[in-house]
């Protein structure tokens, strides 16, 4: 049996036994233990799995992750989250679909602060939901767009995605930060737009809610002034130069924890309840990590990724229709493979044929990004979704994706305005050459 024929089998078997509920980082890291003994040996292969899940854990890099999600634990904890949504309220709550609009806006915020999807969704639905119920919002808008504005978290820097992919490709990651600014705005003002039709569209989806006065707005203020503060610590830090991304991950997370007790939010309980998740999820995300690394190379030496590189490059078609099949592959995986793990899982096939085809990695990262958060809001797999569904208990699942469908066409028009237009991506990390 050929490499090539073992790894196809792999793949085989990797999308099939994602349905059986095994956790995707251990699925990925049995499979590619067992292709690299029947390729190499099991000696070889027990080795590579002890190196590989060392290099994982004991990786500096990887260090900034748990400290980025520290510091959203922490915003979340100490009610910034709470104080940024109350201030998009104020100023925009009284506009149609106005709560909604305000919950795409802290969203936004949160994001800045915390670079997790599933943590930004969880966030702001448990601090939205209540009051869009209380002003009568029917369901399909309230929590689709939780669902929808929470996959901001992984476009708007710090992100977890980017810092594995800028790991795992070997680019700049205050770059590949940098690069989702502005996508990460242009997605915002879509959402925004999409809610307003919708709503001007059919008013009783979202309806006024009341004006606040002049002084409540500027009052609301100083929960906005905070999360400003932290994200201009973090990502001027990084544009200057100043720090490194684990250095600027650390500073994050301290000056969170600083701006809590100065404010007086953090209780203990909370700042257990903060380290908890944090390191839960840290740990979920290093596993995923570990186990494709085990994967990729199990697919290195099956010759799979460069089989297909080399072939890609023989096709007679342009290279704009090449990267359109890849998006399709990103597109139709999402919908089955958690975010991450995709990525994880596609970069060693996919990465070379875009060095070949001449694309710019840093673009490309921003595109996957964007394809892979459309996968974080379609069924079957659609994290985001059971994320709210989780906390809206009794708004049924068909309810939420419904109500996510029409803010799926933002998130398309994002990825086509970036194939023609790549400096939406590259304009500011080109300020940094």
């Amino acid at each position: 049996m050929s490499p090539t024929l073992i790894g196809l089998l792999g793949l085989a078997a990797l999308v099939i036994l994602i349905f059986s509920r095994i956790p995707v980082g251990y699925l990925m890291a049995i499979i590619g233990f067992a292709g690299f003994s029947i390729i190499v040996s099991p000696e070889a292969a027990l080795s590579l799995m002890a190196r590989d899940f060392f290099s994982t854990f004991g990786s500096y890099n990887l260090t900034v992750i748990p400290l980025f999600v520290l510091m959203g634990q922490i915003a979340f904890h100490s009610g910034i989250s709470a104080r940024l949504f109350d201030a998009a309220y104020r100023f925009i709550g009284h506009l149609p679909g106005g709560l909604a609009i305000a919950t795409i806006g802290a969203c936004a915020g949160f994001a800045a602060i915390c670079g997790s999807t599933n943590a930004t969704a969880a966030t702001m639905a448990s601090v939205t939901l209540p009051e869009m119920k209380r002003y009568n919002y029917k369901p399909e808008l309230a929590t689709g767009v939780v669902a929808a504005g929470g996959s901001l978290g992984i476009l708007i820097p710090p992100s977890v995605i980017f810092i594995v992919y800028g790991i795992q490709t070997e680019q700049s990651i205050g770059k590949l930060f940098i690069s989702g600014i502005l996508p990460g705005l242009l997605l915002t003002f879509l959402f925004i737009a999409t809610i307003l039709i919708w709503t001007t569209i059919n008013p009783e989806l979202g309806p006024r809610g009341p004006k606040a006065t002049f002084k409540e707005k500027i009052e609301s203020l100083s929960g906005l002034v905070e999360t400003l503060l932290i994200f201009i610590l973090v990502m001027g830090g990084l544009f200057m130069g100043f720090f490194t991304p684990t250095e600027a991950g650390a500073i994050g997370a301290l000056g969170t924890i600083v701006i809590a007790l100065v404010r007086k939010n953090l209780t203990w309980e909370g700042f257990r309840d903060a380290l908890f998740e944090t390191t839960r999820t840290s740990c979920m995300i290093m596993i995923i990590v570990a186990g494709a690394t085990v994967f990729g190379h199990f697919l290195a030496v099956s010759r799979i990724p460069f089989d297909i590189a080399g072939w890609i490059s023989t096709l007679s078609i342009p290279h704009w229709g090449i990267m359109i099949l890849i998006i399709l592959v990103y597109f139709v995986g999402g919908c089955f493979i958690d975010s991450l793990a995709l990525i994880m899982l596609t970069i060693p096939i996919f990465y070379p044929v875009i060095l070949t085809l001449g694309y710019d990695p840093i673009w490309f990262g921003v595109v996957i990004v964007l394809i892979t958060q459309i996968g974080v809001l379609t069924p079957p797999v659609g994290v985001n979704v059971y994320v709210v569904s989780g906390v809206a208990r009794d708004v049924p699942l068909e309810v939420i994706f419904r109500g996510v469908m029409p803010l799926l066409f933002a998130l398309i028009i994002a990825v086509l305005l970036l194939i023609p237009f790549p400096q939406i991506a590259l304009f500011l990390p080109g300020l940094l050459r």
